[in-house]
């Protein structure tokens, strides 16, 4: 698609894997979309580095985890994608009574390694994704999110340049964070509370009884597919105490099964898409948009999406 670019401006020289027009649609949970211009996985953080300092100059850059809540679009992605897929970027230590882990590391990992040590970052178990996706959206689950924990940050930015970042300079949202987009997080630091190991276990056994029980996790999806309405929260952030919850709403609006190409509400759980097996980006980013106009008319609230939608039509 692009690749009439790469004789005007040369690839760095690196450790890891570069793609050119790599395809994307396998590697999110969707499984769906074009493909991304650049495709660069680093060896290490020296790695990453030295792309980044040079690739920076002539393309955007758009980090993604494992693309469990993205939705590229059919036309795919004109930037460099990086993916933290190394073992260097996935890794689970105690340091005192902290835990410091690489942003490429899955985020039930995280939870199921530390409960281990005796660290409670249970809320993690059944968030899906990597720990550099949880911090830049703040994710959260059973009243917990990233930033009650989190301790400081290592990122790269798009310059190539290594930056730890406190916590407490960081403005966390509900769903968000001000961590600039063509940074990658690396590292991270938590501060859980202690507890039992043997508690801990049983708390995330339970909470995924109740994920299996109220989701489609059998299906391709990309998790919730709206933020809930502030409303009920003064903050903003608490998407748990809102009085609007986003699959109330579009219950409510009789959304339960609709399907449009080849996505589908779920009719197990109407505030997630799924992919009946032969879905576009476009059947998922109207079916979307149908939803969000149905919302509005039946109730009047404006669904905004927590999906990140990305790339070109």
């Amino acid at each position: 698609m692009w690749k009439g670019i790469y004789n005007l401006v040369k690839l760095p020289s690196v450790k890891g894997r570069i793609s050119l027009d790599r395809d994307l649609d396998r590697l999110t949970w969707l499984q769906v979309g074009g493909p991304a211009k650049i495709f660069f996985q680093p060896f290490d953080i020296s790695d990453l580095k030295t792309f980044l300092s040079e690739i920076s100059i002539n393309h955007e850059v758009f980090p993604i985890g494992v693309g469990s809540n993205i939705l590229v679009r059919d036309g795919g992605i004109n930037a460099a994608v990086i993916r933290l897929s190394s073992k260097y970027f996935n890794y689970v230590k105690q340091v005192s009574n902290y835990v410091k882990c690489g942003a490429g590391t899955l985020d039930s990992h995280v939870a199921i390694k530390a409960a281990e040590l005796g660290l409670d970052l249970t809320f993690l178990r059944t968030i899906p994704g990597t720990i550099g996706g949880a911090i830049a959206m703040n994710a959260g689950c059973y009243g917990a999110y990233v930033e009650d924990f989190l301790v400081e940050v290592t990122v790269v930015n798009s310059n190539g340049s290594e930056v730890r970042l406190s916590a407490d300079k960081i403005k966390f949202g509900y769903r968000s964070s001000d961590i600039p987009k063509d940074s990658v997080i690396v590292e991270a630091v938590f501060a859980p509370a202690k507890g039992q190991p043997d508690v801990l276990k049983t708390k995330m056994l339970n909470q995924l009884e109740g994920r299996n029980r109220t989701q489609p996790i059998d299906k391709r999806t990309a998790g919730s597919t709206f933020r809930n309405p502030s409303g009920a929260s003064s903050s903003g952030k608490r998407g748990e105490s809102m009085k609007n919850k986003a699959w109330k709403l579009l219950d409510d609006a009789g959304l339960r099964g609709l399907s449009l190409g080849g996505a589908q509400v779920s009719e197990k759980h109407p505030n997630f898409m799924i992919n009946k097996g032969n879905a576009t980006s476009k059947d998922f980013e109207s079916l979307g948009e149908l939803m969000r106009k149905k919302v509005l008319q039946n109730s009047g609230i404006e669904l905004q999406w927590e999906v990140i939608r990305v790339g070109v039509e």
